[in-house]
């Protein structure tokens, strides 16, 4: 049964010293590169959670720097509704893969992969646009 209201969701867009940024290949459909990210635990602040799904799944100890924008429009994960709120992370060392994630790989922001699930690559364009111009994306998003 679905829920009747959305799931709480936190996404870490974790960019390394090099300035590339932190991909998982998903283990789990739907297929393809996402941010890392997860569904946030009762009794868990949004800080924890993406704290614990960024080492869970690419085994990097980040830096929150900040919240970069919450997404909720409700076609964004085919699973069902979510609310993600995604941070701006740092880190320093090289991603494993863990848990959820079948791979961890640090990308030129400007040299994707091809299949990337849910809309991280509109997340990720509009980082690197804010990063940039200094300009969040709409509250719309």
């Amino acid at each position: 049964m679905r829920p009747l209201t959305p799931l709480i969701t936190v996404d870490a867009i974790i960019e390394l010293t090099d300035g590339n940024i932190v991909l998982i290949k998903r283990r789990y459909p739907p297929p393809g590169w996402a941010i890392p990210g997860g569904f946030v635990d009762p009794g868990e602040s949004l800080a924890e959670a993406v704290r614990r799904e960024a080492r869970e799944e690419t085994s990097l100890d980040i830096d929150v720097v900040s919240i970069f924008h919450v997404y909720s429009k409700p076609w964004r994960d085919p699973r069902g509704d979510t609310v993600s709120v995604v941070y701006y992370c740092k880190a320093d060392g090289c991603p494993e893969g863990g848990d959820d994630a079948e791979k961890a790989v640090a990308f030129s922001p400007y040299d994707l992969p091809d299949v990337i699930a849910f809309d991280h690559r509109k997340i990720i364009q509009q980082f690197l646009q804010w990063k940039k111009t200094g300009i969040s994306p709409s509250v719309e998003e």
